[in-house]
């Protein structure tokens, strides 16, 4: 049995403001196995986002193994965010 998914303290704030944004977001962080956080969805597109909390050491903030082997594996567009900016940059980089 699969205990309840950890999310990072900004997890809610970065789901909430892209959401304010006009942005579609499906929180995935209780699928496990290394699936990313959130997938955000805007103009026909969407970004896998893994959610990281910017205010803890870079070594509490690195991905954990399961996560290493889903951004090596996945062929698709997915990426690590710490706050909302880099969210909504990551999304105008994209969508150039």
């Amino acid at each position: 049995m699969r205990r309840a998914a950890r999310t990072d303290a900004n997890h809610r704030s970065i789901v909430d403001g892209l959401r304010r944004c006009g942005y579609s977001v499906l929180d995935l962080s209780g699928v496990g196995h290394g699936c990313p956080d959130i997938c955000v969805g805007y103009a026909g597109l969407n970004w896998l986002m893994e959610i990281k909390d910017g205010g803890k050491p870079p070594s509490a903030r690195k991905l954990t193994g399961p996560e290493q082997a889903f951004f090596d594996l996945w062929k698709g567009n997915v990426n690590v965010v710490c706050d909302l900016d880099q969210a909504l940059e990551l999304i105008k980089e994209k969508n150039a």
